[in-house]
């Protein structure tokens, strides 16, 4: 595939690029976002991903052809860069030379199992909470993550926490958690402190189940704890008052799996 040379940092895909990273209004208005990283980016193309732009450095396209190649066939557009340039777009301190501008994939509840097991997140704020939860939740084989509010799962922060999690299960954005969960007939389960809850060691999670996890210093909304089906808890000994909220979300992920 043709690769074009930019050499500029005034050139248009350079300001793209920097908008894209830094922007959450941004990559909504254009339906794009930027994954870096040379696996990420081959995961996003064994994910069907729509890759719009492939960028890469000069020592990446010695170092890496092979892999690149594979990317770049999937690519609607290549550019390679002097490496001092790709250096100043990319968002980590040691890059491998290798980004990709990629359309953000539009789930609809229709996709939702009915049957399956999902984790859903009301207005989480810490993308290195959300990329966690989004690594157990792949491990553990959860079908999807539903979110609400909070953190984008596409901020440059939220994808490199993920390693990747985050373009290889699905993830479903709504403003309204309740009507998906009607629409596709999930039974809900509230993760709370409190002494009127269940004991998570005591819930069956069967077949066509969502779990709720709230806002890391809030909680969840009293509306979403009224509308859930059910209140669960996770027993706590000593002085603790409550779990890191991916902490939380494992140790029911990790249930729910069995």
């Amino acid at each position: 595939m043709e690769f074009y040379r930019i050499t500029s940092k005034e050139n248009d895909i350079i300001k793209l690029i920097s908008q894209l990273q830094k922007s959450s209004s941004k990559r909504r208005e254009l339906g794009l976002f930027v994954l870096e990283g040379l696996r990420i980016c081959s995961d996003a193309v064994k994910n069907n991903y729509d890759i719009e732009m492939l960028i890469i450095s000069e020592t990446a396209n010695e170092k890496y052809s092979e892999n690149i190649e594979e990317i770049s066939y999937k690519s609607k557009k290549n550019f390679v860069l002097p490496d001092a340039l790709f250096k100043k777009i990319s968002d980590t301190v040691n890059p491998q030379g290798v980004l990709c501008i990629c359309k953000i994939s539009s789930y609809s509840p229709e996709e939702i199992n009915p049957e399956g097991k999902y984790i859903a997140l009301e207005n989480l704020q810490d993308p290195s909470n959300l990329g966690a939860i989004s690594r157990t939740a792949e491990a553990l084989g959860i079908d999807g993550i539903i979110i609400q509010g909070g953190c984008d799962p596409y901020s440059p922060k939220s994808l490199r926490a993920s390693m990747g999690a985050l373009v290889r299960i699905p993830v479903f954005q709504t403003d309204n958690l309740f009507e998906i969960f009607e629409t596709c007939g999930l039974r809900s389960f509230a993760a709370v402190v409190h002494t009127k809850a269940e004991s998570l060691g005591q819930v069956k999670f069967d077949k066509g189940c969502v779990v709720l996890i709230g806002n890391e210093a809030n909680g969840l909304t009293d509306n979403a704890i009224q509308m859930s089906d059910v209140l669960v808890t996770i027993p706590m000994r000593g002085n603790a008052e409550s779990l890191n909220a991916a902490v939380a979300a494992s140790l029911i992920m990790w249930e729910m799996s069995k």
